[in-house]
């Protein structure tokens, strides 16, 4: 409420047209590009072939998506989003995507949301989506999403209707409780389709307008394709799409251009993506509130060993 929310921090200081966007364009859905990147899968498989002879077996999914956490980090207003007409910078990166449990036309379908700082390395993420999977992909366990929806599920029509009216209007208004923002996989940085595991090209997603999801990226199954180089040759090249969904209201095309231009530089170079980024350097206001919290941390652990004495 009053511009302040669980899940991000109201951006100030913007440009007139920047800032007049959502007034022109209030419903997410109308304010969305649609966006076809070809990504060269041969940088891709040496470095997955590379990292197995080590003993790690990486996918593509993992790797586009510490590709995209990764640009995200860099690349800001990528994980702005906007509600009521206001934007608002994400406290942090999450990325959203469905997995089946089973593979079969009435197989359970689990949406993960799993969070990340951005400077975490190609291992870090792997790790992170793994134990996630995992955790996940019991039969028998049901995840904290499914939770819910399953309780609303459960009501009937009408109740139904109306409890996501009030969530309409709680989020709309910066009032949606905390936990639910947390388990709504509508409200995050990135919203991730693998499709070529059910042997689907790309598609262009909409982009809910339930939530905040400023991107949606599909990736397609890999084809071979003829591609003509400057010298007038044509080469069969293993190749895969990746299917964008954007937000324009938040960033305008050179700086998506640019973006896209990132994404997929890590995605055809994942050695790029080996090494952890470092802290960043704190000033002003968010160094004293850091310094603020190691104070409050060293006294409650001073406090906790003279107990234990």
């Amino acid at each position: 409420m009053f511009g302040r929310r669980a899940d991000g921090v109201k951006v100030k200081d913007m440009d007139v047209i920047e800032k007049a966007m959502p007034y022109f364009m209030p419903i997410r859905i109308d304010a969305v590009n649609y966006y076809k990147q070809s990504v060269a899968c041969k940088g891709l498989d040496e470095f997955i072939l590379q990292q197995k002879q080590n003993g790690v077996h990486y996918t593509y999914t993992e790797i586009l998506i510490a590709a995209c956490v990764r640009m995200i980090y860099e690349r800001p207003k990528c994980n702005r989003f906007i509600n009521n007409c206001m934007f608002y910078q994400r406290k942090g990166i999450n990325v959203s995507i469905s997995i089946k449990k089973k593979l079969t036309d009435d197989g359970e379908e689990v949406t993960l949301k799993i969070p990340f700082t951005g400077r975490e390395s190609l291992a870090e993420i792997k790790q992170k989506f793994d134990d996630e999977v995992a955790k996940n992909m019991v039969v028998d366990e049901e995840h904290k999403t499914t939770k819910v929806a399953s309780i609303l599920g459960k009501m009937p029509g009408w109740a139904f209707k109306f409890a996501m009216s009030i969530f309409r209007f709680l989020d709309k208004h910066n009032m949606l409780p905390k936990f639910l923002i947390q388990a709504s996989p509508f409200h995050t940085s990135i919203y991730v389709a693998d499709l070529r595991s059910i042997k689907l090209d790309k598609v262009y997603h909409h982009l809910y307008c339930f939530g905040n999801t400023t991107i949606f990226a599909t990736l397609g199954k890999v084809k071979y394709e003829p591609v003509g180089s400057r010298d007038g040759q044509v080469n069969v090249e293993k190749r895969m799409d990746i299917g964008l969904s954007l937000d324009e209201r938040v960033a305008d095309g050179l700086y998506y251009s640019n973006s896209v231009r990132l994404l997929i530089k890590y995605a055809e170079n994942p050695e790029l993506l080996l090494e952890r980024l470092p802290e960043p350097e704190l000033t002003g206001k968010a160094l004293k509130k850091k310094q603020k919290q190691d104070k409050k941390a060293a006294k409650k652990a001073a406090k906790l060993a003279k107990k234990n004495k």
